[in-house]
């Protein structure tokens, strides 16, 4: 198949919210079809209704636009394929699985789930698995083991069926994977799975094929977990007289040790989402933008779970990875999610932002905790913490003391830092600041740098207690910097208060 009329889809079930290796299905779809000119479908595969969770749909469709993933058709964009919901398409299927029936490739079977419950039990009984296969569907209640007439008269009845494959008995089934190479499946280890339900509705097997046909799905691109359902579809395709699309089967993205793919529960225990937007329905689950992840960041990291570029690089942005993504990088084995990786890929996005954008969007956290604030002085705060923080949210840790002078001071630091003699020397700074005329950064350095050298004071002892006194602990960026932002007002209050209150405990 040449690279030409591309169409792959996204085919989600709207069972719960999305999953990051769903995200990671979805954009691999996406870029495949962003770098060959195709189309990109998302289709909802809602057929199983007991399943359905309401919110979830519009879940899956919030998650991918905050992505930047955009749809070319589907249920809100439209398109000449529709409809892109399976449920809206239900009217479709029976004649595809009576087609089937006709041409001897599917059969009635009216078995109680009762009675194969009790062939499961009696088999489990003989240390044997129950397979509804080629073995037994002779000996079993369906439109192959009983008499034409009888059959009939049950679906004249309104008998409940259901109606199965038939898969062929001891045949060696070839298909191609465009990750996994050439892959033999022998028919007699597959059951003859049901296409059509006794509820009126298709199983996933019959609709997925059939809409992957009638929508022209070039590249059928899924998780690894379907590449056991491969054989039976590459055998309906077959029945139907149809040309398959390619098929290309991602790898599990797995937990953090490598031992078994990623769950919810596993981003609970170890504290990291494992979906990319807050879930508000039922069991809430914590999502990566509101960690505060940016999109770009999310995306470039999703894309190297499974991808290998073939070159040292990392970063990239959205219209690199279209032009630089194959199938053919794609990897067989399962990739480790990396938690600590993915707070990296924040970091370097988060450093690649300017100054006056993490103001704009640290004002907003700010003003929520009743802080207003100028947005150029914010800019120059950003631009003294910003290489420490991986995430804005991250800025009030490393900020909290410009904005609020300290009400408790570290008493680690206070028990090394502060000795009888302090209180003296800090006074003696405050007569330096006041007399300082230029109080930025390089001048209040200067003034300072002078008199701990004319009176004989050791640098160290100085400063630890001016950042003592200013900071409350023996952090942040440099106390120049930090006086300068505050002012000298501030910065005599918050000595003289620092005087008082440690000096009082230390007597």
């Amino acid at each position: 198949m040449t690279m030409n009329g591309i169409r792959v889809r996204f085919a989600p079930s709207p069972t719960g919210p999305l999953h990051i290796g769903g995200v990671r299905t979805a954009l691999y779809n996406y870029l495949f079809a962003r770098k060959h000119g195709g189309t990109f479908i998302l289709r909802i595969e809602d057929t199983d209704q007991s399943r359905y969770v309401d919110g979830a749909e519009d879940y899956i469709i919030r998650a991918l636009e905050w992505c930047r993933i955009d749809v070319d058709e589907g249920i809100n964009e439209g398109g000449s394929f529709g409809p892109y919901r399976q449920s809206e398409r239900k009217h479709l299927y029976r004649q595809y699985a009576d087609m089937l029936v006709d041409r001897g490739h599917a059969y009635y079977a009216f078995d109680t789930p009762g009675e194969l419950e009790r062939m499961r039990i009696e088999s489990e009984k003989k240390g044997e698995t129950f397979i509804y296969n080629s073995a037994v569907r002779d000996k079993l209640v369906n439109s192959i083991s009983l008499d034409p007439v009888d059959w009939n008269a049950r679906l004249d009845r309104g008998d409940p069926f259901v109606i199965r494959f038939k898969m062929p008995r001891d045949e060696e089934i070839h298909f191609d994977d465009l990750i996994r190479g050439h892959i033999v499946v022998n028919s007699d280890t597959l059951d003859d799975k049901v296409l059509f339900k006794s509820d009126g509705m298709p199983t996933y097997h019959l609709a997925n094929v059939v809409d992957d046909y009638l929508m022209k799905i070039s590249h059928v691109i899924r998780g690894e977990e379907w590449l056991p359902s491969l054989p039976l579809h590459v055998m309906l395709y077959r029945a139907f007289g149809w040309e398959a699309p390619l098929f290309a089967h991602l790898p599990l993205l797995l937990k953090p040790d490598g031992r078994g793919k990623l769950s919810k529960r596993d981003g609970d225990k170890l504290g990291f989402p494992v979906f990319p937007l807050y879930w508000p329905y039922g069991e809430t689950a914590r999502g990566y933008r509101e960690d505060g992840y940016y999109p770009e960041a999310f995306v470039n990291m999703l894309a190297l779970l499974g991808w290998n570029p073939g070159t040292d690089q990392e970063i990239f942005s959205m219209s690199e990875l279209i032009n630089s993504f194959t199938l053919e990088r794609v990897g067989k084995s399962g990739m480790r999610f990396d938690p600590e990786k993915a707070r990296w890929f924040n970091h370097v996005y988060l450093q690649k932002r300017s100054n006056n954008q993490l103001a704009l969007e640290f004002r907003e956290f700010l003003r929520a905790r009743n802080y207003h604030t100028d947005i150029v002085r914010l800019e120059v705060l950003i631009g003294l913490v910003k290489e420490r923080v991986s995430f804005v949210k991250d800025l009030w840790d490393q900020t909290d003391f410009f904005f609020r002078a300290p009400e408790n001071y570290d008493q680690e630091a206070v028990s090394k830092r502060w000795t009888e003699s302090t209180p003296a020397m800090l006074r003696e700074l405050i007569a330096v600041l006041l007399s300082t005329a230029d109080f930025s950064p390089s001048g209040t350095e200067a003034s300072v740098s002078s008199w701990i050298k004319s009176s004989g004071y050791n640098t160290g002892t100085v400063m630890n207690a001016f950042r003592l006194v200013i900071v409350g602990a023996l952090r942040g960026p440099r106390v120049y910097d930090i006086i300068s932002w505050i002012g000298r007002e501030e910065t005599i209050k918050r000595i003289e208060k620092g005087i008082s209150i440690i000096g009082s405990k230390k007597k």
